[in-house]
């Protein structure tokens, strides 16, 4: 069969346009780059001039509330892009607001203004992030959401490398950094929205687009599943600046980026390699089920590290391996929602397990980590991952 729409009257393409699934992925980096740089390094280095030797007390606070932010932002903006029926308008609006918001936080003098930036900021950037969801269910058919979730992977990477970039010598400043985040996020973003095409598939957008099943249990398998590798990935993903500084106090800002970002870039490769093989055989959930047995792996060479190299090492196991899980599991997320006229909000819903462990993890970390230390953290995480595994491997073969 053709790929063109207009010929012979064939009825829609049966695959989405490469160049769209590129700038799609190039404006879901966007997001990252919003976000990875600043939550991993720009956050914690201004909480640490602001609140001294409390830092990682306050951190925890800002965590905490800027989760439940993340989580009304996600569920109302995918809403209101279920209601209004159009995605782009809510992206661009937040994208506005994001980079306004980001550029505000140098000039921070207080933890409290600080958190109150983080919370309008947080609501700003899933103003972008819950549409931009949504619209590749609209657009990318059950085929090629391993392709899907392969180019996914991009986003942590390209984040990653922002992290890198900004945090180089040359780069002294924070109003520098920002500054230097924001023009990357608007370059990233804005092409989807100016000169993305998507050829339509109208049975994706369909009320009833296949038969009914039982209340989505597979979608509710999904949910659990990463919940539980996304509690080890929110660990990580506060309190890496602080494991490290533990591991090696002299390890520099610009180095703790540099291993982050090699984690993120060696995983793009691996998830867009499963995320084609799961196209091909039509075994969607094998790939997630491979990566969390990595990431359990991971975390119990973390906790059993005894020297900088080993710790370095089982880390890269376990960024390579959620990254991969994250980007894969975004793209067959989307094989598995109910309702396509309510796609956004049940996005929103798939997203607290984003931000639900942002809850949890600030009082485990608070509670273990000053009595038991990171290793008694790591094999609690691990024995999650764990019970991922079990969830995923016994998903049906299609759902």
């Amino acid at each position: 069969m053709t790929d063109d729409p207009l010929a012979h009257g064939a009825a829609p393409p049966r695959r989405q346009s490469v160049r769209f699934l590129l700038l799609y992925a190039l404006a879901a980096a966007g997001g990252a780059i919003a976000y990875v740089p600043f939550l991993t390094l720009l956050l914690p280095a201004r909480m640490a001039d602001l609140a001294g030797a409390d830092d990682v007390r306050w951190l925890g606070y800002l965590t905490f509330f800027g989760a439940l932010a993340a989580s009304a932002g996600g569920l109302l903006f995918g809403w209101l892009s279920d209601r209004t029926q159009s995605r782009r308008p809510w992206v661009l609006a937040g994208l506005i607001l994001t980079i306004a918001l980001l550029l505000a936080v140098p000039h921070a003098q207080d933890v409290a203004t600080l958190l109150a930036l983080l919370l309008a900021w947080q609501l700003a950037l899933n103003m972008i992030l819950g549409p931009l969801s949504a619209w590749a269910g609209d657009a990318v058919p059950d085929a090629q959401k391993g392709l899907l979730g392969g180019l996914l992977a991009f986003s942590p990477a390209l984040g990653a490398w922002s992290g890198a970039l900004v945090t180089l010598p040359g780069l002294v400043s924070m109003e520098q950094r920002v500054t230097a985040i924001a023009l990357l996020v608007a370059a990233a973003i804005l092409p989807a929205l100016f000169f993305g095409r998507p050829r339509a598939f109208p049975e994706l957008m369909a009320v009833e687009p296949r038969p009914e099943r039982p209340v989505a249990r597979p979608a509710v398998r999904m949910w659990l599943a990463r919940l539980l590798i996304q509690i080890a990935e929110a660990a990580l993903f506060a309190y890496l600046y602080f494991w490290f500084r533990s591991i090696d106090p002299a390890m520099g800002d610009h180095e703790k980026a540099r291993i982050f970002s090699l984690a993120l870039t060696i995983a793009v490769p691996v998830a867009l390699l499963a995320g084609r093989w799961a196209d091909r055989h039509g075994r969607p959930f094998v790939p997630l089920a491979a990566a969390a047995v990595l990431t359990c792996a991971g975390l119990i060479g973390m906790a059993l590290a005894a020297d900088p190299a080993s710790a370095k090492a089982a880390y890269l196991v376990f960024g390579i391996a959620t990254t991969a899980f994250l980007s894969l599991h975004a793209g067959q997320t989307l094989r598995v929602l109910p309702r396509p006229d309510r796609r956004g909000r049940d996005l929103g819903i798939f997203n607290l397990t984003n931000t639900i462990p942002s809850l949890i993890m600030p009082w485990l970390t608070i509670s273990l980590v000053p009595g038991f230390g990171f290793d008694a953290l790591f094999l609690l995480l691990a024995a999650l991952a764990a019970a991922a595994v079990l969830l995923l491997a016994t998903m049906p073969r299609t759902a």
